[in-house]
């Protein structure tokens, strides 16, 4: 079986369980963790942040975030097709009782100073005012584009000229930073905080870092606290999180084989690929009359899986556990199935 549903199914090498097993531990909730603790200044550093929190989830770091930043009842300003707003069970409402207001990011998911503008409102005697902006970057439902800086600066700017603090969702922020051949730290300086996951092309079976400013992540760690993530030895897990982080620049690897999947795949007839950035490929079956339901089902049949990311889109992601060999593959089995 080829599994090409995301990035989230890769499993941890034998160094990284052996890196568990062997784990320095303590209680992490009174701060007692060394392995967390390096984890946390190795995080930090890489983002160029004064501090940085391990949480369990991508999710609850967002989640998180959303509730330092923001009061509640303030509305919270996302671009449309963002992960913070369509795939988080209504959390924002839930977790921190905001309003959302989306803004239509376009073709690349960023939106513009203008669009930051216009759909900020004050605080007044009838209006709750805007607590927050969250940007994405790769963003997910764009096929994993890698949004340059400069139109995060400028988003930024936008914001902070309105006392309006940034949070990026950066789940994939490393892929984001290697496609773009900057490190990490330069995507995301102008923004106040920043998540990003182990668990996804870096390897780890578990984890997310969450990163800002001393007095942002003493907040935010409370929050944890407060959704169920103080977790006690987690050094266990953190762990190969350490060993998660070392592997940044072999993302592109996982860049140039989704390249590779959308060209075998491009010369399917039926299909339509868009070119990857990052390890992400979407897939249009409508000219090919199928669902991408339908294609899916089909393909499981031949051993290749998939997510459904759209009556007519289907999503291929590639990661360390498929080779150059195992996407030709695919692709051949994606043509018998079509």
């Amino acid at each position: 079986m080829l599994d090409l549903r995301s990035d989230t199914v890769t499993k941890p090498n034998e160094e990284m369980r052996n890196a568990a097993s062997e784990a320095d531990v303590g209680d992490d909730v009174y701060g007692e963790d060394p392995t967390i603790n390096e984890l946390e200044a190795a995080a930090a550093e890489l983002m160029g942040t004064e501090a940085a929190l391990y949480v369990p989830t991508g999710t609850m770091g967002n989640q998180i975030a959303a509730r330092v930043h923001t009061e509640r009842g303030q509305e919270i300003l996302v671009e449309r097709e963002s992960h913070i707003y369509k795939w988080e069970l209504g959390g924002l409402a839930q977790h921190s009782a905001l309003q959302v207001r989306t803004l239509d990011g376009g073709e690349r998911g960023i939106p513009t100073p203008e669009q930051v503008r216009d759909g900020y409102v004050e605080e007044d005697a009838h209006r709750p005012g805007t607590g927050l902006l969250t940007l994405e970057n790769t963003h997910n439902s764009k096929g994993g584009v890698a949004i340059a800086p400069e139109k995060i600066d400028s988003a930024a700017e936008a914001a902070h000229e309105l006392d309006v603090p940034i949070h990026l969702d950066g789940a994939r922020v490393c892929n984001a930073a290697v496609a773009l051949d900057v490190p990490p730290s330069r995507i995301v300086e102008n923004v106040d905080s920043v998540m990003f996951c182990l668990s996804k092309g870096l390897g780890a079976p578990v984890g997310s870092m969450l990163a800002g400013d001393e007095e942002f992540i003493a907040r935010a760690r409370r929050v944890r606290k407060l959704l169920g993530g103080g977790m006690r030895q987690a050094g266990v897990v953190g762990a190969p999180g350490l060993l998660a982080l070392e592997n940044v620049s072999r993302l592109e690897e996982d860049h140039e084989n989704a390249r590779v999947l959308a060209e075998h795949l491009a010369d399917v007839d039926g299909l339509t690929v868009q070119s990857p950035e990052t390890n992400i490929v979407l897939v249009d079956t409508e000219d090919a009359g199928l669902t991408a339901a339908e294609l899916l089902d089909a393909c499981e049949e031949r051993d290749v899986l998939g997510s459904e990311f759209g009556t007519y889109v289907v999503r291929f992601c590639t990661h360390w556990n498929v080779n150059r060999e195992d996407v030709e593959t695919a692709a051949e089995r994606v043509r018998d199935a079509l």
